[in-house]
């Protein structure tokens, strides 16, 4: 497996990771905030492959409340 798809996996699997702490009783909300944007800046390009050629994350419906 090469390093960028690793990474990838590596980030992604602690992201969910502090997602599960999050929802612990007594959870750090400041070690979350710190935390959470840095790791989902981190992530790498996803992996060739996950997502189907053509694919935009961005085209979806609108979301009521706006974004």
């Amino acid at each position: 497996m090469c390093e960028h798809i690793e990474d990838f996996h590596r980030t992604v699997l602690l992201l969910g990771s502090l997602a599960l702490y999050a929802d612990q009783p007594g959870a750090d909300d400041l070690f979350i905030a710190a935390v959470g944007p840095s790791l989902a800046a981190s992530l790498p390009e996803p992996p060739p492959g996950l997502f189907p050629p053509g694919h935009d994350p961005m085209a979806g419906p609108e979301y009521p409340g706006g974004w």
